[in-house]
């Protein structure tokens, strides 16, 4: 269970949004022919965009994790691939990590897409582009639930199972 987002290099995304869909599930088909977890297989920009994001975010796999990072709760899981980077967060820091990766995504002049975002409509950004509006979505209720400790497990549980029911 996690908040998802992904980077993308611009120059190889389709714009439309089904030719975009389309283009993503391809590319989480993590069919490329190497391992997803070094950032040294990716574009100068979203390797650069990856170091910013790690900094405040470490990756808890790959070559990039240090003894110091374990037991952080900010670690966070990317696949690396040519053209993207997916970003997995706890959701108890899906509030936090959400308006970092949007504005490293301005910084750094790469795409953003919410994988996580409402309603099947998670936003799509292309360098230039104005950045929607922050999404006031489900899944901002989920990240509250997963950060308020005093919760019982069961309640977040069927929160975030209700989140996967939602009618389309």
């Amino acid at each position: 269970m996690s908040y998802d987002l992904m980077v993308f290099e611009e120059t190889v995304a389709p714009r439309e949004r089904s030719d975009f869909l389309e283009w993503f599930q391809a590319q989480t088909e993590w069919s490329e022919s190497h391992g997803y977890s070094d950032s040294l297989v990716t574009s100068p920009c979203l390797q650069e965009w990856y170091a910013a994001i790690t900094a405040e975010y470490p990756n808890m796999n790959g070559p990039d994790i240090s003894d110091d990072d374990l037991g952080n709760a900010k670690l966070s899981d990317y696949s690396i691939g040519k053209d993207v980077i997916y970003a997995a967060f706890a959701w108890s820091e899906a509030e936090e990590a959400y308006p970092l990766v949007r504005q490293l995504v301005v910084n750094h002049k790469v795409g953003f897409y919410d994988v996580s975002g409402d309603e099947g409509d998670g936003e799509i950004y292309f360098p230039g582009d104005k950045l929607r509006d922050p999404s006031g979505g489900a899944w901002r209720q989920i990240s509250s639930e997963f950060q308020a400790t005093q919760q019982s497990d069961d309640k977040v549980k069927r929160s975030f199972f209700d989140f996967f029911r939602r009618k389309k």
